[in-house]
């Protein structure tokens, strides 16, 4: 059974003299603190923003009142914007508290207690590799699943405002268009980041 002690521990007492492996060390830990803390608040901000969209809903129209019937949105298109911003809130809530999981057991493992006579606090600490990064992939997927279901509510959003797609306006093409293109590419690349820094 996988025991929480050893994925963080202190180095072993074969191991070479803190002295030896002080630098190395730190500085391993050091960036994994610094990139779950770049998790933390990139999910933090997300978060925000999606918890005041959905304090300021409903939102009015723009769509002309002049205009064909289809082109405002039906409530099925209301429901999906609602929806996804729950999904997308719960998506970066679940990957926020997994990486700070993950902070929390390196910062403050018992085992790094041992090592405060060398004067480097209890940031210093022998770190599972696999199990960290796995936990980095778990929390990267889940922020991943946050900035899709985002976007599928900004589309809804985009299509109350100004219409629904089948209206064929010029302006939610011009508003969606730069979203879906983006906002994918965009994370097909943070993808292949993640994975390659996890197969390394």
């Amino acid at each position: 059974m996988f025991r929480p002690k050893y994925m963080f521990s202190p180095p072993p007492s074969s191991a070479p003299s803190p002295s030896v492996r002080l630098g190395h060390k730190i500085s391993i830990t050091t960036i994994h603190v610094m990139a779950l803390d770049g998790i933390v608040n990139v999910n933090s901000l997300f978060t925000f923003a999606i918890f005041l969209g959905l304090a300021w809903y409903p939102i009015p129209t723009l769509i002309d009142p002049s205009s064909p019937a289809s082109c405002a949105a039906g409530s099925n298109i209301a429901e999906n914007l609602i929806s996804c911003h729950v999904y997308s809130f719960s998506s970066f809530l679940f990957s926020s508290l997994i990486a700070l999981a993950f902070k929390q057991a390196i910062k403050i493992s018992k085992d790094s207690n041992d090592l405060a006579a060398h004067g480097v606090g209890a940031s210093l600490v022998d770190v599972n590799l696999m199990a960290l990064r796995v936990g980095m992939l778990v929390s990267s997927f889940g922020s991943v699943l946050g900035c899709g279901f985002l976007m599928m509510a900004l589309v809804a959003l985009v299509q109350i405002k100004l219409g629904t797609l089948g209206c064929g306006s010029i302006y939610t093409f011009a508003a969606i268009g730069p979203l879906v293109v983006l906002v994918p590419s965009a994370l097909v690349i943070y993808i292949c980041i993640v994975l390659y820094a996890f197969t390394r």
